[in-house]
């Protein structure tokens, strides 16, 4: 039973590691485009949503590869762990 929680935290962090900077880069540049909005008056959600899209799109070419090795890593640990069994 201990295993199986240690898994849980273990998944939990490793989604939170990949997760956040991608969200937290998209929420930065959605304050500064609706700070930026507010001060043109110009409303238009699409502007919005094309700076989050390049932003997100730019920071999975830069972090891709950290990405996919931090979700390795977790795999082979899990194979690892069913291995022992």
């Amino acid at each position: 039973m201990v295993q199986v929680t240690d898994i849980f935290r273990d998944a939990v962090g490793v989604a939170l590691r990949l997760g956040a900077p991608i969200l937290l880069m998209s929420m930065m540049v959605g304050v500064f485009t609706a700070i930026l909005q507010a001060v043109t008056q110009i409303h238009e959600q699409t502007i919005s949503f094309v700076f989050k899209l390049i932003v997100v799109v730019l920071f999975m070419v830069v972090g891709g590869g950290w990405m996919l090795t931090t979700l390795q890593e977790f795999t082979l640990e899990l194979f690892e762990l069913m291995r022992a069994l």
